[in-house]
């Protein structure tokens, strides 16, 4: 066996437990989740194919449009807002202005390190009406506290939490994006003339937008797969929040409390098609931006 051969067979059995775990993780769950969808379970008969009944069904469900008309809204108020923090913050570090850069850089990373469930029982005790220390503070002030877990500011309130979370993590992307950015593009630039704002617009910003493209479509799966915050923050407020507040809770509750495995399936792959959609949109719109740029 030649040495060419042999560090091919090599690569190979280093991949292979991988590939092992991404078939029987991944793509085994998602076939079988996908022949599940194509059946529907009636008490006269059990389990019948039905195609695509349960996705025709789920089209016309008002439960998951009103879900997915909520995680559009949310998509389209709460990624820009923190996706706009976390470059100002990456653009602010990088700058090298910022004094104790790297505790600042590591307070702002530090919410993300905590576990989503963890962080969404923190804030719904900070949200709490009638024992958080929000409407404790205003109370003692005299001021009227509003109810944050109300139906109007529950969206909000899931926001801000979010928003917490994750600013940090894509302000540490967008800032290893800077760090590799020529430095003679700067030296130009001041030469030229150009002040901070000036170079962060014309040459910082245009330098990561892969980068940032990258955040973008991280958040809108994130948005879409919105899942821990509803479903813990509808114990503090169950008549707000409904089984079928995000498509994502509404497929769970499908599947384990309703026990209608083939319903939740088909909700669950239409869920990611729009997914697919929105991030190939996002990433079209992008890449012809770049040509038009060019």
């Amino acid at each position: 066996m030649t040495s060419k051969r042999k560090q091919t067979l090599a690569a190979y059995l280093f991949v292979t437990p991988f590939l092992v775990a991404f078939v029987a993780m991944l793509v085994v769950p998602l076939v079988y989740a996908g022949y599940l969808s194509l059946f529907q379970s009636k008490l006269i008969g059990g389990e019948t194919f039905a195609w695509f009944a349960n996705y025709a069904q789920a089209l016309t469900d008002p439960k998951f449009l009103a879900g997915v008309g909520r995680v559009a809204l949310f998509l389209f108020v709460q990624v820009p807002i923190m996706l706009g923090l976390s470059l100002f913050i990456a653009l602010a570090l990088d700058s090298g202005r910022a004094r104790a850069n790297k505790f600042v850089r590591l307070a702002i990373f530090v919410p993300y390190a905590i576990p989503g469930v963890v962080a969404t029982l923190m804030w719904g005790y900070i949200y709490g009406h009638d024992f958080g220390p929000i409407a404790q503070t205003l109370d003692a002030l005299g001021i009227p506290a509003p109810d944050l877990l109300s139906s109007s500011l529950m969206l909000p309130s899931m926001m801000n939490i979010v928003t917490w979370e994750f600013v940090g993590y894509n302000m540490i992307i967008m800032y290893a994006a800077l760090r590799s950015v020529p430095t003679e593009l700067y030296e130009a630039a001041a030469i030229d003339g150009a002040g901070q704002w000036r170079t962060a617009w014309s040459i910082k910003i245009p330098a990561i937008r892969p980068a940032i493209v990258l955040t973008i479509i991280f958040s809108i799966i994130g948005s879409f797969q919105l899942f821990s915050e509803p479903n813990l923050l509808g114990h503090l407020a169950p008549t707000v929040i409904g089984s079928a507040y995000t498509p994502n809770l509404y497929a769970y509750n499908l599947a384990f409390v309703n026990q209608d495995l083939n319903y939740a399936a088909a909700i669950a792959f239409l869920l990611g098609i729009v997914i697919m959609i929105v991030s190939y949109i996002v990433q079209l719109s992008t890449q012809r931006k770049e040509r038009n740029a060019a």
